[in-house]
């Protein structure tokens, strides 16, 4: 049976001082800012929201500085007058740039003594120099779970005897230009930019049940050009993969099939769009105006039933994806049942059962939890990743590789074993 591990993601502690953050979702579609008060024994609690359109990014790059800059700076100035204060920094979201993830194992000697807290540094630092992103860049190096003379399980490992602590360490890395143009874009828009978040793992943490993440499952997010997939198992995250295909494509193909205008059929799809037909959808004409606009081109004339035709043709060949990345992140066998869509693709009417049948799965739809005073209009799966980012801003997380450098203790030879115990834990899900 395998060992129930807990999340490495502590919250922070009670009493904490409060402060105000500021978050940042620059997505393909949107630009999206919220500012919160965090801290204390209450939960995040918002106080300023903004949002505008953005022009400036495909598939989540960035490829028109000046007007991607436009859509930060006038989301966060709207965020910054419903909130009354003014932010310096912002924790920002990537999902572009071939997100991939890895373990990285890493083992020390004790001796058999205590461990302490100088010995938690230490491993740290050995961690941080096993760590070789190649050309690509670090987005996070985390945590994710302790071992104890080969046997994980540990939540805090300082006090405990051993003879060897280990340590694996769940890397997410990044094209590196990708990430340079994006942190261009942020600072260039007048404001620093205190740390990039992966989406799918900021999605995870607004969505997610606990017990979910002990279980298994996997967030899927929806993205307007860029889906994510984030695996979860024995509470830790231990994978994730980047698509890139997202709800706009759908769009796309609205606009050419019906040859109309790519904001008109994103306005219809948001209206009367739908992954799952009904029966009456065959006699429900939906109307696209032409793309030209000289008073003599009438509106194509479709039933509802077409239109959702073309929808699940994206569908099938986006959910394909989906599948591969699940079966490539060690996501199968009678563990691996529970689906969490997200992202602005989310909304589509019957894409949770849709995605149901195509990933034979339990699939429900994830919407921001655990933050006081979060508007209505940010309520949904579209915002999920901006809210999550709120949540990884108020807890106090250690990231290996950002960590101030230090010299590392020799690392003792095990890491090979760690590595395949890290397999053997993903691999339960099979």
């Amino acid at each position: 049976m395998a060992p129930k591990l807990q999340p490495r993601i502590p919250l922070v502690p009670k009493g904490a001082q409060e402060e105000t953050v500021a978050v940042l979702d620059i997505g393909t579609s949107k630009v999206a800012a919220m500012i919160a008060i965090v801290g204390g024994d209450a939960e995040p609690r918002i106080i300023g929201t903004g949002q505008k359109p953005c022009a400036g990014l495909k598939r989540g790059l960035v490829t028109d500085f000046a007007k991607t800059q436009a859509a930060i700076r006038g989301a966060v100035d709207m965020a910054e007058r419903a909130a009354g204060v003014q932010v310096t920094h912002v924790f920002g979201s990537i999902s572009a740039g071939n997100l991939t993830s890895s373990v990285t194992p890493v083992e020390i000697d004790i001796a058999g003594a205590s461990i302490t807290e100088a010995d938690m540094e230490t491993l740290r630092a050995a961690g941080r120099a096993r760590i070789d992103p190649g050309a690509r860049t670090v987005v996070h190096a985390q945590p994710a779970l302790y071992v104890l003379d080969g046997q994980p399980g540990v939540e805090s490992p300082v006090g405990f005897h051993a003879d060897r602590l280990g340590m694996e360490i769940h890397v997410v890395t990044a094209d590196t230009p990708p990430l340079k143009n994006l942190d261009r874009a942020v600072r260039e828009a007048l404001i620093g930019l205190k740390t990039l978040v992966a989406a799918p793992l900021a999605a995870s943490l607004a969505t997610l049940d606990p017990e979910e993440r002990d279980v298994g499952v996997a967030l899927v997010e929806i993205g307007a050009g860029v889906t994510t997939v984030a695996v979860h198992s024995f509470g830790i995250l231990v994978g994730v993969a980047a698509i890139p295909m997202g709800a706009g494509d759908i769009t796309t193909d609205l606009a050419a099939a019906f040859a109309t205008r790519r904001s008109v059929a994103e306005r219809i799809k948001a209206l009367d769009g739908a992954a799952v037909a009904l029966p009456g959808d065959n006699h429900e004409p939906v109307d696209f105006p032409p793309v030209s606009d000289d008073g003599f081109a009438e509106p194509l004339r479709v039933s509802k039933a077409q239109m959702i035709g073309v929808i699940r043709t994206r569908l099938g060949l986006l959910f394909d994806e989906i599948n591969k990345a699940l079966v490539q992140l060690g996501f199968t066998g009678p563990q691996a049942r529970q689906v969490v869509l997200t992202g602005g693709g989310a909304e589509l009417r019957g894409i949770a059962e849709y995605a149901g049948g195509a990933l034979g799965r339990n699939v429900r739809i994830g919407r921001p939890r655990g933050l006081a005073g979060l508007p209505q209009a940010q309520s949904g799966p579209a915002f999920a990743t901006l809210a999550g980012l709120v949540h990884f801003a108020a807890r106090q997380e250690r990231d290996i590789w950002h960590m101030p450098v230090k010299p590392a203790q020799p690392i003792a030879e095990g890491g090979a074993v760690l590595k395949d115990m890290f397999k053997k834990l993903r691999g339960s899900l099979s």
